[in-house]
């Protein structure tokens, strides 16, 4: 099995988002926070562009919507800052 460029983008993509989740469960950040949704964001970005080169369908669509729900997240965050 040969370890290319784009999986270890990917790999670190995993990470980031399993780093995120756990500071979650540790309440070292708030799900309405803006890095919240940034590092999610940015994981799931990383995890398509390794699926770009090694394509699964289920996992471009689970990582498809991850930064869209992301991109809503810094949206609202946004939002409700201009209120």
């Amino acid at each position: 099995m040969q370890y290319a460029w784009y999986d270890l983008v990917g790999s670190i993509g995993v990470g980031i988002i399993i780093f995120t989740y756990v500071l979650l469960q540790l309440e070292k950040v708030r799900s309405e926070s803006l890095i919240y949704s940034l590092l999610n964001a940015l994981g799931a970005s990383l995890i398509l562009i390794s699926l770009v080169y090694s394509f699964n369908f289920s996992a471009f669509i689970v990582e498809f919507f991850w930064v869209l729900i992301s991109l809503y997240g810094i949206g609202k965050y946004f939002w409700k800052g201009q209120k």
